[in-house]
């Protein structure tokens, strides 16, 4: 079954089919590769408040463009200190960059203001993905949620991952996800947890209803 991955990042595609590349007969496309390149209307597809509000708008765009099924998801991190901020924002956090700087980070410099001053144990955070699988058929589509639960670090650490991963500690492997291989990170992650479901299901039964 040839399925559509529902996006541009190549981090996080690269999560993404190292997990449901897995499944027996699927085979994974990108939006280049299905024929559909960036359109000006994507920008807005992710406006919502919630993730699963985001994923499922995501997968029904795509779906309706190429025809084809598709996975997609939003993913965030959610901060306690800061009301859980930035959520489904996270991408989009930081509301300016300086010279030189991507968007990434941005992003971490600007968390790591917001958190200045506040103590380790106040810290707490966790990433949280929601992943959708949308086939065009009768019914609700697939949603299944993912969380990883750690602590934001006062300056960053290690050189792999992408976003937020220098600053997320994750206690139980006592490193940050930017210290940890891409297996490691996705037998740990909310990305890893969400499509490892989604393929048990898509393995199980090739079709699922909404958890």
């Amino acid at each position: 079954m040839r399925v559509l991955v529902a996006t541009r990042s190549a981090h996080k595609l690269g999560e993404i089919r190292r997990i449901l590349g897995g499944v027996p007969g699927l085979q994974l496309l990108t939006p280049d590769e299905a024929g559909l390149p960036p359109v000006p209307e994507e920008e807005g597809i992710e406006i919502h408040e919630t993730f699963e509000e985001n994923a499922l708008t995501k997968a029904r765009w795509f779906r309706e463009r190429s025809g084809m099924t598709v996975p997609a998801d939003d993913s965030g991190l959610v901060v306690d200190a800061l009301g859980g901020e930035p959520g489904v924002r996270s991408r989009r956090f930081a509301p300016h960059r300086l010279p030189g700087e991507g968007v990434d980070e941005a992003n971490n410099r600007h968390l790591l203001e917001r958190l200045q001053g506040v103590p380790q144990a106040e810290r707490t955070a966790r990433f949280v993905c929601v992943a959708v699988l949308d086939t065009g058929a009768e019914g609700e589509p697939l949603v299944v949620r993912g969380e990883a639960e750690g602590r934001m670090l006062e300056a960053p650490v290690g050189q792999g991952g992408f976003g937020y991963d220098p600053l997320f500690l994750d206690p139980e492997a006592g490193v940050a996800f930017a210290e940890l291989s891409g297996e490691e990170k996705d037998a740990r992650s909310h990305r890893g947890k969400a499509f490892r479901e989604m393929a048990r299901r898509l393995s199980g039964s090739g079709n699922g209803g909404e958890t």
